[in-house]
């Protein structure tokens, strides 16, 4: 009897099998920009120009295939190239798009100030809200419904499979930021999603030290305009950055269930902190989106935001008194991080209706020890000026 690959298999084996010329166990780093050919028109197994194809960013693109379920994958410089190159090849001038009322500062501003010069349209939705959504879909004009679930910086949930519907009904396309959940907890185009996009920097990559993006999709057609302007616009990594993002791959199921259970003990203090007045966790059990997150996710993830009483001025004292916690934005690493969403990763949205509360802190909990990262945020705490 055979059966499919477990999820950690896929992640180390996916993509990857031993060099044919040396049995290395790891792939190479391919570090070139152009190939032999064996003959005028005939690049040896395809490989002509670096920009185009090259062996260490294919084994990535093959292995985070596999850990969405997906037939294609295409590999960017950065989370944000992968963006940008999505909606290009999915949208028009004059298109309309539906984004959520709560997402991340960069995506809002590549639709709104770049994108929009363009001639792209865009409505911010609550993901959470399917009914908002479908109202916001303009018959004939939207062609993209792009959501985070969980969202940054709220950790609100989208139901994926009555997204899904939704737009399709209307002639969507349903694009899935996973960057938060991972394949690890959450494969959304199982459930319907047309396309997925990552910021591999982020949990997969997972060690800070690399910056990357990534496009999954089975659809066909899609894969053929993805990889036509990936080629055309060439944001792509380079050989030692793909490198960088397949070797952190290998540790995301490990990696992931630590973030996950650091969060949960960081969760628990902080619900019953007094300075603390609002904590948004997917895997607590008073969150709005609790329930559809247990039908659609394997936990709750390795993000956590919180609300502080004392305004602006407690919140950013909590980031500033943190000591293990490090100060400074992006997430997914080993160690832990902090954040004041709205003077860092989410200022660009101040103003819009996507502005961020000014007393809400970040959490990237790392996989340090829980007690040490607990007994951190307790002092930034415990030592606020009162309320």
């Amino acid at each position: 009897m055979t059966t499919e690959p477990g999820f950690e298999t896929l992640a180390i084996h996916a993509g990857q099998e031993p060099d044919q010329a040396t049995g290395a166990v790891v792939p190479p780093i391919y570090q070139v920009s152009t190939y032999l050919q064996d003959a005028v028109g005939k690049p040896r197994g395809g490989h002509d120009y670096a920009r185009t194809i090259n062996p260490t960013r294919t084994a990535l693109e093959r292995c985070l295939a596999a850990l969405e379920g997906a037939e294609h994958g295409f590999a960017f410089a950065s989370g944000m190239a992968a963006s940008d190159t999505v909606l290009r090849a999915l949208c028009s001038a004059g298109d309309h798009v539906v984004i959520p009322d709560d997402a991340y500062g960069g995506t809002f501003r590549l639709v709104d100030r770049v994108l929009g010069r363009w001639g792209l349209e865009h409505t911010p939705v609550a993901v959470s809200d399917v009914d908002a959504l479908r109202a916001a879909i303009r018959p004939g004009r939207t062609r993209v419904v792009w959501v985070e679930t969980p969202t940054n910086p709220m950790l609100r949930i989208c139901d994926l499979e009555a997204t899904a519907r939704a737009a399709h009904d209307a002639g969507c396309r349903l694009v899935v930021d996973n960057t938060f959940a991972t394949p690890y907890l959450q494969q959304p185009l199982g459930l319907g999603a047309d396309v997925v996009v990552h910021s591999t920097t982020k949990y997969l990559g997972g060690h800070s030290d690399v910056v990357g993006g990534a496009a999954l999709t089975s659809d066909p057609g899609i894969a053929a305009a993805l990889g036509f302007h990936q080629n055309s616009m060439g944001a792509i990594p380079g050989p030692f950055d793909a490198w960088l993002v397949l070797r952190g791959v290998r540790t995301l199921a490990v990696r992931m269930e630590r973030h996950c259970d650091n969060a949960e003990a960081v969760v628990a203090l902080l619900a019953a902190h007094p300075r603390v007045t609002a904590v948004f966790y997917p895997g607590l059990a008073t969150h709005p989106g609790h329930e559809i997150a247990g039908r659609q996710m394997r936990r709750g993830g390795g993000m956590v935001t919180f609300r502080v009483d004392g305004g602006r001025g407690a919140a950013v004292e909590v980031c500033d008194r943190a000591r293990l916690f490090t100060l400074g934005e992006s997430l997914g690493g080993v160690e832990s991080l902090i954040e004041h969403p709205k003077e860092m990763t989410h200022q660009s949205v101040d103003g819009s209706a996507l502005e961020v509360p000014h007393d809400l802190v970040r959490l990237s909990v790392g996989i340090e020890s829980a007690d040490d990262l607990c007994a951190d945020l307790d002092q930034a705490l415990g030592s606020l000026s009162p309320g």
